[in-house]
């Protein structure tokens, strides 16, 4: 009765519902024991509506959407509750029936589309088997139908890449070889699990566009999970708000947006960075932080300007090239090249936040990578601390390395998991030979305090902490060797948005401390202008705009400075029916053919120290 009368309320009149969840609780088994990661949930989605799931990792958003679909494994999961879909009972349904519902009548895009695509089948093959699985077509008919779906979901030469490989895709081009796949059957309900996520904002921007207007269209409803608050205002009628394994709040989300209720409901949205919120600050902000039992708002000091203002750069990069070779034929001839980093130069003092953006393959971690020497430059200058990078041999570049640190995207993956993570933070203290093991051990304890975590957290390996203690434990050991500039590469990214905030807090607490210098490398528009002094952004290798970040926020001159501010998404429910009607076009390739010589590029001063490039 409950979920009839909201169902009405919400819509305007008595409608039957596409799904209705009652009651739904899932549990898994533990030590032969039944342990429930989600309880009592109840939902249902109306016709032609877009209802959202948000809340942190294991808050239990995916595990709802795997128990609707009946995708667990069956031996250590259990699924209680009621999950109607046209007067039928999914929970309970025979495992033959519940094959022809999924794809069928619920179709799911997943999260990572590289490991849900079969890398030896071509895309066209793929989309094709999920129409003859469940209609009786000819091959000839599934394919006519595979190069519409192409079409439909803004795939260009649609013909030309019919028989192309997943790997021959950029991320935002297999995730719609997914939505593709999942619209080939024409569901009644759509089921998107974190779809955006790892995607730049600009193929953000383009894929919500595109679910929007596959919506009108096919008149399909849509389950739209995510921990991203912005995509939620943009694309949800209404919003489940999760909270470990159990619905906290559920309403319009725009009541969810400007009036919620639940402490954890504000704190969720008091973590989200919003663009243009940065007008009245000359300096970096900390983000707040609510605590998600009270609901109140921990106290923050204000940020101090720790940039060493007229002195030497720590870090000066001149004319930085990078290329990387392509080779072909038997001989292995070099028949042309990426070129990944073209002509960058830029200067980082002491106690200052660049902030390099652009999307994928635009060149922003190769260029942490060349001033490290990670990846080996072609030419330029590049100047640290004293150290004229390009020249140094391999026991020089070693002792350079103390002052320049880098913290990757993913911990879990520069983390040994083998090695307790006291080890690895001690590891490069010990490598260097800087003291004892007690002293490393000492040092260790100190850092991972600083960083939020326990000294007693020493013992325990990487599988054991959530992926922002792993990403703060990986801040640590960047630190054992007190460098003076740390890259930072997309190392919030991954992170879910009150973790973020917490780890951005952090780099700015321990910049204060210790008057760091940080390069810091992302996607996320809004995250670079609450962190930055300087922004510069990247496209095709080559810094298109630098500035303070007051005036290329303020004032961005440069067309792709405006798509990608366009692109990002406002946590604003009233901007829900606007389309931003992105270019479609992937970034364009890098590559060039051997003998290329790049144009010489002309940058004009729009006001002091905010260069921009002159587009041809």
């Amino acid at each position: 009765m409950l979920l009839s009368a909201t169902l009405s309320e919400q819509t305007g009149g008595a409608v039957t519902p596409v799904l209705s969840v009652e009651n739904l609780t899932t549990s898994f088994r533990v030590n032969d024991e039944w342990k429930s990661v989600v309880r009592n949930m109840n939902f249902s989605i109306a016709p032609r509506e877009t209802v959202a799931i948000v809340g942190e990792s294991g808050s239990g958003k995916s595990v709802t959407s795997l128990s609707i679909m009946r995708l667990l494994p069956k031996n250590s999961s259990r699924i209680e509750g009621k999950v109607m879909l046209g007067g039928r009972d999914l929970v309970s349904l025979p495992e033959e029936q519940m094959r022809q519902v999924r794809g069928n009548e619920i179709s799911m895009i997943f999260q990572e589309p590289m490991t849900s695509l079969n890398p030896i089948f071509p895309i066209g093959r793929q989309i094709a088997e999920a129409l003859t699985v469940h209609q009786n077509i000819s091959a000839a008919e599934a394919k006519a139908e595979v190069l519409r779906l192409l079409d439909k979901v803004r795939i260009p030469n649609a013909k030309g890449r019919f028989d192309e490989y997943p790997h021959q895709f950029s991320g935002g081009m297999r995730q719609r070889v997914m939505i593709a796949m999942a619209l080939a059957s024409k569901p009644k309900l759509l089921i998107a699990d974190e779809p955006t996520t790892a995607l730049d904002v600009t193929i953000q921007g383009q894929i919500l566009d595109l679910i929007k207007e596959l919506q009108d269209e096919e008149g399909m409803s849509v389950l739209f999970i995510t921990h991203d608050m912005g995509v939620v205002a943009e694309i949800a009628d209404r919003t489940i708000v999760m909270f470990r394994g159990e619905q906290v709040e559920t309403g319009g989300t725009g009541d969810i947006f400007h009036r919620g209720q639940h402490p954890y409901t504000r704190a969720l949205l008091a973590a989200v960075p919003r663009l243009g919120s940065m007008k009245d600050s000359a300096l970096p902000l900390r983000f707040p932080i609510i605590d998600v039992q009270s609901g109140e708002a921990q106290p923050l000091e204000t940020v101090t300007d720790t940039v060493a203002k007229g002195k030497t750069p720590i870090l000066d990069v001149k004319d930085l090239t990078t290329r990387f070779a392509i080779r072909s034929g038997i001989l292995g001839r070099q028949t042309g090249a990426v070129h990944a980093v073209e002509k960058v130069s830029f200067q980082l003092f002491e106690g200052e936040t660049l902030s390099l953006v652009g999307e994928s393959g635009c060149g922003k971690s190769t260029t942490g990578r060349s001033v490290t020497r990670l990846v080996q430059p072609d030419s330029g200058q590049v100047t640290l601390d004293g150290y004229d990078v390009m020249t140094l041999d391999r026991s020089t570049l070693r002792t350079m390395r103390r002052s320049i640190q880098m913290v990757f995207q993913d911990p879990f993956a520069s983390l040994n998991p083998r090695m307790s993570v006291g080890s690895a933070v001690m590891e490069p203290f010990i490598e260097h030979r800087l003291g004892s093991k007690r002293d490393a051990r000492d040092k260790a304890a100190d850092l991972l305090a600083k960083v939020g975590l326990s000294p007693d957290m020493m013992r325990r390996y990487p599988h054991e902490f959530s992926g922002g203690q792993r990403q703060r434990i990986a801040i640590a050991r960047a630190l054992m060797l007190d460098p003076k500039v740390i890259v930072a590469d997309e190392a919030v990214s991954a992170l879910d948005v009150s973790i973020k905030a917490q780890v951005c807090n952090l780099l700015l607490d321990l910049q204060q401390s210790l008057k760091l210098a940080y390069l810091f490398i992302s996607h996320d528009m809004a995250v670079v202008e609450r962190v930055s002094h300087r922004v510069a952004v990247m496209y095709l290798g080559e810094i298109v705009e630098i500035g303070p970040r007051a005036a290329v926020f303020d004032n961005p001159q440069h067309s792709y400075t405006k798509k990608l501010m366009a692109a990002v998404p406002v946590p604003d429910p009233s901007r829900r029916s606007i389309k931003r009607n992105l270019a479609t076009d992937e970034i364009k390739s890098p590559v060039r053919a051997a003998g290329y010589v790049p144009p010489e590029r002309q940058y004009r001063e729009v006001s002091p120290g905010h260069l921009v490039q002159v587009e041809a």
